[in-house]
């Protein structure tokens, strides 16, 4: 993993026309880097001490999933760390600091990650595509429970693009795809499992 962790600073917005996005993102001149499909797996301690402290530890693989206009990415597994960042009270944006590296054979992370006493959780699914925009990192996420941009870079930036996309600070989530699926199921009044894809 990196030596040091980065400052990582976000927000997300829900998408209703995934077609019109798309085509606003490219009007905006930014540059897709393709489109894949994710699965990821959240580890944590039996007694739920990563989640309960603002923690996340997750092991992602990504394989190449182009649809239409959109080009297939590349094949890749990460492992990333996530602990809070200070951030300022009140702040609109979601902050973290993150740790993240490639990795080979994820189901040796499996068994390692199970070794050292974490177990796999909740698992999610979603296919993600790619943009960049003037240094800002732009993914456009379709997800069991919706599509959602997420804006990643500075304030400012962000603040920028989501003007230029007609959007609102009022708009902008700070909740992770956990809180956006639990808020899902108990609007349906179901209980929460994974959030996944139907086959």
């Amino acid at each position: 993993m990196r030596a040091s962790p980065k400052r990582e600073v976000e927000i997300k917005l829900r998408v209703n026309d995934i077609a019109a996005t798309i085509a606003d993102l490219r009007r905006f001149g930014s540059v897709a880097q393709g489109r894949v499909h994710e699965r990821n797996t959240l580890y944590d301690t039996p007694g739920a001490y990563l989640r309960r402290t603002g923690r996340l530890l997750r092991v992602r693989i990504e394989t190449p999933a182009g649809s239409g206009p959109l080009k297939a990415g590349h094949s890749r597994a990460m492992v990333t760390f996530k602990a809070p960042a200070p951030s300022r009270t009140g702040s609109r944006y979601k902050e973290k600091l993150e740790s993240e590296m490639a990795i080979s054979g994820p189901e040796k992370w499996d068994r390692t990650l199970r070794s050292l006493g974490f177990r796999p959780g909740f698992q999610y699914e979603k296919y993600r595509s790619v943009f960049r925009l003037r240094g800002l990192h732009i993914y456009l996420d379709e997800t069991p429970v919706g599509a959602f941009l997420e804006l990643e870079g500075s304030p400012q930036s962000i603040n920028r693009a989501a003007r230029e996309l007609r959007f609102r600070p009022s708009e902008y989530i700070r909740g992770t795809y956990w809180d956006l699926y639990a808020a899902d199921c108990k609007r349906r009044g179901k209980l929460p499992t994974n959030m996944l894809f139907r086959t």
